[in-house]
């Protein structure tokens, strides 16, 4: 028995290694272990034997056979693999995608900031972008933030420790640093850079000390638009406002300027719009974003004559954009990597 069995192993792991064709490991298999193989013969002769010497053969045809199936199924696959590499010829193209491999989305807020970008970029503006760490200077006095401004209590804004800041920023190390509370901060460096006229949107992240709640989060993000060039006057910023909640909301969108106060406008407007396409909120005023035209003294900090150049400036929270476009009523779901909600927003 035994050496019937040593036979059969010899057998299989000589010729299945050679087999040519799936058609050969199947005729293979079948002559040994099929119903008629001679694997199965022998395990036909088990019963006959005498009872102390079945559990050995048994043992010894388990044995072989373990051995023998991954061999067919290595044959299998190694044909398969030769006639996938015909197929493709002598040098199969490795670059080539896997179609099985999962694919990632964009998140609803980069699809936000994007749609918002491309509809101004129509308009001719460019995007700007600069470091989220800032400095007091660019993110409060140049934007005419008063000391005394509640923005700059420690109650609302992320300052950094003036050693950390020390041992990691060498340039204006005396001066105290924060997490940018607006991405208006962007604007600054960019008229410093540019000077005028210039047509910007600062799309960024910025922090805050808020409670997170369904609608606020110490991390957000913000889109600041900024235009500025000789004569340039509030009926722009009007013409501006409506383009954008047109090209979001529908042609049914309105908006409405509320006068109000920002140290960096004057004069300042809260901006209200309504459009019919808002489910439960259509045709209901909504408050959205605060807007004005440049203070003067916002120019003559970046060294622009406001005698001569004017401009407009707003700033829209894209979290609040999202929410409204797509009827959600949590900010939370942005940040909570939630799989099932992020699809959604897809396309797939």
């Amino acid at each position: 028995m035994e050496n019937k069995i040593n036979d059969i192993l010899a057998k299989a792991k000589s010729l299945l290694p050679n087999a040519k064709t799936k058609g050969e490991v199947a005729a293979i298999s079948a002559d040994i272990t099929g119903p008629n193989g001679s694997l199965t013969a022998l395990m036909k002769i088990i019963p006959t034997l005498e009872k102390s010497q079945r559990p050995a053969a048994g043992k010894m045809i388990n044995m072989a056979k373990s051995q023998i199936e991954p061999l067919i199924t290595q044959a299998y696959a190694r044909i398969e693999n030769e006639q996938m590499a015909q197929a493709l010829g002598e040098s199969p193209d490795i670059t080539l995608p896997n179609i099985d491999a999962p694919m990632g989305t964009l998140h609803p807020l980069t699809l936000t900031i994007r749609k918002i970008c491309d509809i101004f970029k129509k308009a001719g503006f460019t995007v700007a972008e600069a470091t989220d760490l800032e400095t007091e200077w660019f993110c409060f006095d140049a934007l005419n933030t008063p000391a005394d401004h509640p923005a700059r209590d420690a109650q609302d804004t992320l300052f950094m420790p003036r050693q950390t800041v020390a041992a990691n920023v060498t340039k204006h190390a005396d001066e105290l640093y924060l997490l940018r509370s607006h991405t208006s901060s962007v604007q600054i460096r960019a008229m410093l850079k540019e000077g005028a006229p210039i047509k910007i949107l600062a799309p960024g992240r910025a922090f805050r000390r808020d409670t997170v709640d369904a609608t606020h989060s110490a991390n957000f993000h913000q889109i600041e638009c900024l235009y500025i060039d000789k004569d340039v006057r509030l009926t722009d910023l009007k013409a501006a406002l409506v383009y954008l909640f047109k090209s979001l909301f529908g042609e049914s969108a309105k908006t409405r300027l509320r006068p109000s106060f920002f140290p960096f406008t004057e004069p300042s407007f809260e901006v209200d719009f309504m459009s019919a396409n808002l489910g439960k909120l259509s045709n209901k005023w909504i408050e959205i974003m605060g807007c004005g035209m440049v203070d003067p003294n916002v120019l003559k900090n970046v060294g622009l004559d406001p005698d001569v150049y004017s401009g407009y400036a707003f700033g829209l929270g894209v979290e609040r954009v999202a929410m409204l476009v797509h009827s959600i009523d949590d900010i939370r779901h942005f940040y909570t990597n939630d799989v099932r909600f992020l699809r959604q927003f897809s396309g797939r």
